[in-house]
C-alpha cells in the first residue's frame, strides 16, 4: 500500500502498466490495484517468504534467515531469467532500473519473482540506448551511466550492473567490508571490490 504519495500517481501507474505486460515465473503477478486519492494499493500474489532482503544481509542472519549456497544460487539464476525475459521476452522491452534484494520477492520453495516496477522504462522498439530524465534507482545498485553520461549510454545493461551488485551482496561481500547503511560506502563499493577482489576470493573460500 502506497500512502500519502506525492505527484499524480505516474510512478504507480507506470508500475501497473509494466507488470500487466508480463507473464513469467520469475516476475511477480499483479492481481489487482486501485488509485484512490493518496492511497494506492497494489495487490501481488502472496509471497510467504517475503523479500530477498531478509536473507541477503549478514546482519539478518542472527534471526535464523540463513539460506544454503544452493538455494542462493537458484535465486540468482531465477532472477537472471526474469531479467532476460523483461529485456528480450516481452513484446515491449522493460528495463527495471531498481534491481535490489528488496524488490526480489520469494514465492514457494524460494522461487524468486522480480517486483518494484515503479521506475521501469518501457522501450517499444527495444532500442539499445534509452533516454531517461534524471537519475533513477537505489544508490549502491545503480549503474554509473544512469548518473552520468560520461560513463556511456543507458541501456538494458544498466539492469545487469544492478544484478551483479545484488549477487555480490548475496554472497556477503558488501556486508563484510562496507556499511550497507552508508551512502558513501555504497557509492564506491565497485572500486573497493575491484581493488580487493583477490583478497576477498581467498578469504571467502
Amino acid at each position: 500500500m502506497l500512502k500519502d504519495t506525492k505527484g499524480d500517481g505516474e510512478e504507480f501507474m507506470n508500475e501497473v502498466a509494466s507488470i500487466s505486460r508480463t507473464s513469467h515465473v520469475n516476475v511477480v503477478t499483479v492481481l489487482g490495484f486501485c488509485l484512490h486519492g493518496s492511497k494506492r494499493p497494489l495487490i501481488y500474489e502472496y509471497m510467504r517468504n517475503g523479500s530477498l532482503e531478509r536473507y541477503a544481509f549478514n546482519g539478518n542472519m542472527n534471526s535464523g534467515n540463513l539460506l544454503s549456497w544452493e538455494k542462493l544460487f537458484d535465486i540468482a539464476i531465477g532472477t537472471a531469467r526474469g531479467l532476460e525475459y523483461l529485456h528480450r521476452g516481452c513484446n515491449t522491452q522493460i528495463v527495471h532500473f531498481d534491481n535490489k534484494p528488496h524488490n526480489i520477492l520469494l514465492y514457494q520453495d524460494f522461487c524468486p519473482k522480480i517486483s518494484g516496477f515503479g521506475l521501469a522504462k518501457l522501450c517499444l522498439n527495444k532500442e539499445s540506448a534509452i533516454s531517461i530524465v534524471g537519475a533513477r534507482g537505489t544508490i549502491g545498485y545503480t549503474a554509473p551511466e544512469v548518473y552520468s553520461k560520461q560513463f556511456g549510454i543507458v541501456s538494458s545493461k544498466s539492469d545487469i550492473y544492478s544484478y551483479g551488485m545484488m549477487v555480490l551482496e548475496m554472497v556477503g561481500t558488501r556486508d563484510k567490508n562496507t556499511s550497507a547503511n552508508s551512502e558513501s560506502s555504497s557509492q564506491y563499493f565497485p572500486q573497493w571490490i575491484y581493488e580487493h577482489l583477490d583478497d576477498y576470493c581467498i578469504s571467502a573460500s
